[in-house]
C-alpha cells in the first residue's frame, strides 16, 4: 500500500512539473511572438508523425466509447444548419469545391432558359439533411462534408477564424495565446492541405452571429498589436463570415476536421502549441471547454467600448458602421491604448508615389496603429449585408497601406496623421522628398472664374495636396483647369468613369486654349501620352498598376 501511495505521488508530481513546464513554454513562444521572433524549427515545422503528450487536464477525460458516442460527441460540437450540408466534388476543370449536397431536378432545370438555370435549380432541388450516417461517412473517408455555421434565425455555435499565409503556423498560434488570455477556449486544426490551420471555439449556447464575430474581431484586434503581419483581411476570414443570412443563401461553408484520408497524413487534425497532432483526437473534443456566454459578453462589451473590435475608424458615412454610437464619449473620439516603447528617436519619411515609413525600431504595436491609419469600414459591405445580399468579394475593411520589407507605405493624405502618431511619442520626424515633380508645361486659363470658384483655387493653391468637394454644377472643371495653368507642370487626371474621360478632353481644350489631340489619354490599352496634360480612367490605371512601364509614366505626373 505504501509503495502504491508513494508511486501516486510521484506521478502527481510529475504531472505537476510538466503541467508547469507546458506554462512556461507558452510564455516563452508569447514572448517571442510579441517580437516578432521566428518559432524554433522542432516547433513550428511539419510534425510528421511527432506526437505530443496529452495535458493532465485532457488526460484525466475518458474518450468515446464506440463509433456512436463518436458521432453523437463530433456532432454536438461541430454544430450548424441541420437541413442541409455542403459535399466536396470534383468539378469539370479538375479542381475540387464545395456544394449543398441534394438531388437536382433536371427535368425542371432542363426545361428553362439558360441564363435562369442556376436560379430554377436553387429553387427545385432537393436538400439532404445532415444525419448521424452522413458524419459516420465523413469520419471513415467515404465522404468529406461541410457545414454551414449560420442557423436559419441567424446564430451560430461555433466560431472559426482561418489562416491560410506564409505565416499559419504563427499566426493561429498569436490568435489562441490572445483568445486564452482572455479566457476563452481554442483550438488549433491543421488544415486538409497542411498548409494553413483553423481556429475554432465552442459556445455553450448559440449567439447571434453578429456577437460570435464581434469577439473574434476584438481577439484579432488585440493580436495585432504583437503581431501587425495578420493583415487586414484576416477580419474577412471567419466561419460565419456574415452576421446575417444572404437572401436564397446558406452563408459560407467550412469544411469539417477528421475526415480519415487526410487523418493519415497527420492533416485535417488537432494540434497543440508546438504544432503536433494529439495523439487521442477523441480525447481532445472530449476535453473540450465551451465557452460561456457572459465571457463573450464581456470581452465584446469592453472591446467596443475601447473602439478595439475592429480598431478602424468609420467611413464617412456611418449608417452601417459598426460602431455603436452610445458608447463613443462627448469627443466622438476614442482614447487610444498607449503604445509601450522603446522608440527610436527620430525617423526619417520618404515622400514619392506613397509615404514610406521605416520600421526599423518602431514596435510592432506601433506598425500596426500606422498601418490602420489607412484602413476604414466598407461602407458598401455594410450596406450589402443590410439588404441580405451576398458580400462575397467584399471587404469588411478597406486598406491602403503596403507593406514592404523595410518599410510601411501609405497614401500622401496619410502625412500629417503618421506624424503626428509618430510625435505624440517622441520621436522626431523628417521629411525627404523624392516625389517627381512632373515637366513645365506652359498653358494659360482661358476663362473667368466666379466668386466662390476664385475661393476654393486660393485655398488650393495654398497646399501641394487636398481634395475640393463641391456640389455638382459648382464648376470642378473649371477649377481644376485654372489649377492646371497656375501650377504650370505636367498633370494627369483621373476620372472615375468612362463617359466622363471626353467631357474633361473637350472641356481642359476650351479652358486651357490647348488643340485636343495635344491632351493625353491612357484608356482601353490605349496610351498616347503627351507629358502635358494626359487623363484616363482611375480604375483602368489601378488595374493595370504591375505594368512598370505604365506606372513610371504615372508617376511624371502631377498624380
Amino acid at each position: 500500500m505504501r509503495r502504491e501511495e508513494e508511486a501516486q505521488a510521484a506521478l502527481e508530481a510529475a504531472l505537476a512539473e510538466n503541467k508547469r513546464l507546458r506554462a512556461e513554454i507558452e510564455q516563452l513562444k508569447d514572448a517571442l511572438t510579441g517580437h516578432s521572433a521566428p518559432v524554433p524549427e522542432s516547433a513550428s515545422g511539419d510534425s510528421g508523425a511527432v506526437r505530443c503528450r496529452p495535458s493532465a487536464e485532457i488526460s484525466e477525460v475518458t474518450p468515446p466509447a464506440d463509433k456512436a458516442a463518436k458521432v453523437a460527441l463530433f456532432r454536438s460540437l461541430f454544430r450548424g444548419r441541420e437541413d442541409v450540408y455542403a459535399e466536396r466534388w470534383r468539378m469539370k476543370d479538375g479542381n475540387w469545391g464545395y456544394r449543398p449536397a441534394g438531388l437536382k431536378n433536371w427535368e425542371a432545370v432542363l426545361a428553362s432558359k439558360p441564363e435562369d438555370r442556376k436560379k430554377v435549380d436553387r429553387q427545385t432541388r432537393t436538400l439532404y439533411p445532415l444525419t448521424d450516417e452522413v458524419i459516420r461517412l465523413h469520419l471513415s473517408g467515404k465522404k468529406t462534408v461541410g457545414i454551414y455555421p449560420l442557423l436559419l434565425d441567424e446564430p451560430c455555435w461555433l466560431l472559426a477564424a482561418d489562416f491560410d499565409k506564409a505565416t499559419w503556423q504563427e499566426d493561429a498560434l498569436a490568435y489562441v495565446a490572445t483568445s486564452r488570455r482572455l479566457g476563452l477556449s481554442a483550438y488549433l486544426e491543421r488544415s486538409r492541405s497542411g498548409n494553413g490551420g483553423h481556429v475554432w471555439s465552442f459556445f455553450e449556447r448559440p449567439l447571434p452571429a453578429a456577437m460570435a464575430r464581434k469577439v473574434g474581431c476584438a481577439i484579432l484586434t488585440q493580436t495585432m498589436e504583437a503581431r501587425h503581419h495578420l493583415g487586414l483581411d484576416s477580419y474577412d476570414r471567419f466561419f460565419p463570415n456574415q452576421d446575417t443570412l444572404p437572401k436564397g443563401g446558406f452563408g459560407n461553408l467550412i469544411a469539417l476536421p477528421l475526415q480519415w484520408m487526410p487523418r493519415q497524413e497527420d492533416k485535417s487534425v488537432f494540434v497543440d502549441d508546438s504544432l503536433c497532432p494529439y495523439p487521442d483526437q477523441w480525447q481532445l473534443l472530449a476535453s473540450v471547454r465551451r465557452v460561456p456566454v457572459d465571457q463573450v459578453d464581456w470581452i465584446v462589451n469592453d472591446a467596443t467600448r475601447r473602439g478595439q473590435v475592429l480598431g478602424v475608424r468609420a467611413s464617412v458615412s456611418d449608417a452601417y458602421s459598426e460602431e455603436e454610437p452610445w458608447t463613443l464619449p462627448p469627443s466622438r473620439k476614442r482614447t487610444e491604448t498607449p503604445i509601450q516603447g522603446p522608440f527610436p528617436k527620430s525617423i526619417e519619411i520618404v515622400r514619392s508615389n506613397l509615404d514610406f515609413v521605416p520600421k526599423d525600431g518602431l514596435p510592432e504595436a506601433m506598425l500596426n496603429r500606422i498601418i490602420r491609419l489607412a484602413a476604414f469600414q466598407n461602407p458598401d459591405f455594410y450596406k450589402t449585408q443590410a439588404m441580405r445580399l451576398s458580400t462575397w468579394d467584399k471587404p469588411r475593411i478597406i486598406s491602403y497601406a503596403e507593406e514592404f520589407a523595410q518599410h510601411v507605405a501609405l497614401p500622401r493624405g496619410c502625412l500629417q496623421d503618421v506624424s503626428g502618431l509618430l510625435t505624440e511619442y517622441g520621436i522626431r520626424v523628417s521629411i525627404r522628398d523624392e516625389r517627381c515633380i512632373g515637366q513645365p508645361i506652359d498653358v494659360k486659363f482661358q476663362g473667368v472664374l466666379h466668386d466662390e470658384q476664385a475661393e476654393a483655387v486660393r485655398q488650393a493653391l495654398r497646399h501641394d495636396e487636398g481634395v475640393l468637394c463641391a456640389p455638382t454644377a459648382f464648376g470642378k472643371t473649371v477649377v481644376a483647369s485654372k489649377l492646371i495653368a497656375e501650377r504650370g507642370v505636367s498633370t494627369l487626371v483621373l476620372v472615375h468613369r468612362r463617359q466622363l474621360l471626353d467631357q474633361w478632353r473637350e472641356r481642359l481644350a476650351v479652358f486651357l486654349d490647348l488643340p485636343t489631340k495635344t491632351i493625353g489619354q491612357i484608356a482601353g490599352g490605349k496610351v498616347s501620352r503627351t507629358g502635358c496634360v494626359d487623363n484616363g480612367p482611375a480604375s483602368e490605371l489601378a488595374a493595370e498598376r504591375r505594368s512598370e512601364g505604365l506606372c513610371r509614366r504615372i508617376r511624371a505626373g502631377n498624380c
